[in-house]
């Protein structure tokens, strides 16, 4: 598995209209700047196509819940998408956390990396690695 890098986590206004509404993309988006990078690190690191970009929320972190964004197989159980070339699946679980969510990739002085916009968030903890709910 190819570990993606998730170092920021925000709760800011969305920068993108909401897709179809009653289609999958508009439980997930990414933006055309995430999906370049994905693309990018997937060719660095030869991942396969039929490897897809796997969003999750995971138990841990100060604030109850962290992001996980890796490539992985995808899975019956999965709900997928893609969304601006780039193949991205849900377990079911993770998806009542992430309805809404944008990934964007930014570069700033303190560093870059994906930034998941979560309508859904209420709090985040200092550190901003992990979030409630």
């Amino acid at each position: 598995m190819a570990e993606v890098s998730a170092s920021t986590f925000t709760n800011p206004e969305p920068t993108m209209s909401p897709m179809d509404a009653a289609g999958p993309e508009s439980l997930v988006r990414i933006t055309d700047v995430a999906a370049t990078k994905v693309n990018e690190i997937r060719d660095a690191e030869g991942i396969e196509g039929n490897m897809a970009l796997r969003l999750r929320v995971v138990g841990g972190g100060c604030a109850g819940f962290s992001y996980d964004l890796y490539f992985d197989e995808i899975a019956e159980v999965d709900r997928q998408v893609e969304l601006n070339g780039v193949k991205v699946v849900v377990d079911e679980m993770s998806l009542m956390y992430l309805v809404g969510t944008e990934i964007d990739y930014v570069e700033g002085l303190q560093g870059a990396g994906f930034k998941f916009n979560n309508p859904n968030v209420k709090s985040t903890c200092g550190c901003g690695s992990s979030f409630s709910v």
